[in-house]
């Protein structure tokens, strides 16, 4: 008779709950995983050790904490973010006629068109200087309140376009770009690999299932500035 430690024990519990989460059955956590089923079952009853690489999988592909999977400490998702978050206690002032990262009047929330459309013809109010922030990204504003507290209404982002849309980096900021609208979302992965899951930071708002055929693009988040840019 296998005894499982209080350890795996846990590990267990903690998938379970993700399972319960995500709300997946074994079958989807297998696919999801790309591992047996019937492997990954006898893992989840103690049959099979629950190796490290499993928890690196679980990991990278449902976009979770490591820390919280394997030690129980923090939060499920408190994954470490590309993007920087600066803060000011002052508004920033823009710059004028010198080199930075271009600043546009524009809601990225707001409307339906290509972004790449609207940043070749409207020009920047200004630009900011913020290092380490790659030079072909672009800030703009972020109005509503569904990423909040970490991306608050009226806050900026800067933001870089993904031209291989192949490489997400699972639970990571991005603004998505639909038929019919925009939305800055955390990228998670779905059970159904033609599918993907946009996640809010505010609990009020639930997932949403969206086709990765309906993703017409993506810019990913290198930076939240969540100040005011005069």
């Amino acid at each position: 008779m296998n005894t499982i430690s209080p350890h795996t024990e846990a590990i267990i519990g903690r998938v379970r709950y993700l399972m319960e989460l995500r709300r997946l059955s074994q079958r989807q956590l297998a696919i999801l995983l790309r591992i047996d089923t019937s492997n990954l079952s006898k893992v989840l009853n103690g049959k099979l050790p629950f190796s490290e690489g499993l928890v690196n999988r679980i990991v990278a592909d449902l976009g979770v904490s490591k820390t919280w999977l394997r030690d129980g400490e923090g939060l499920p998702f408190d994954k470490t973010l590309i993007a920087k978050e600066i803060h000011s206690d002052a508004a920033m002032p823009r710059l004028q006629g010198q080199q930075g990262i271009p600043v546009y009047d524009l809601d990225v929330t707001a409307g339906c068109r290509s972004l790449d459309d609207l940043f070749g013809e409207i020009r920047p109010v200004g630009a900011i200087d913020i290092p380490g922030i790659p030079q072909n990204s672009n800030i703009v504003k972020v109005r509503g309140d569904s990423m909040s507290p970490r991306i608050i209404n009226g806050g900026y982002v800067a933001i870089r376009p993904i031209r291989d849309m192949r490489n997400i980096f699972w639970g990571q900021i991005y603004v998505v770009e639909l038929p019919e609208f925009r939305m800055v979302k955390y990228l998670r992965r779905h059970a159904d690999p033609g599918m993907v899951i946009l996640h809010s930071d505010n609990p009020d708002y639930d997932d949403m299932d969206v086709l990765r055929s309906d993703i017409r693009s993506l810019h990913v988040v290198e930076a939240i500035l969540n100040y005011e840019i005069i």
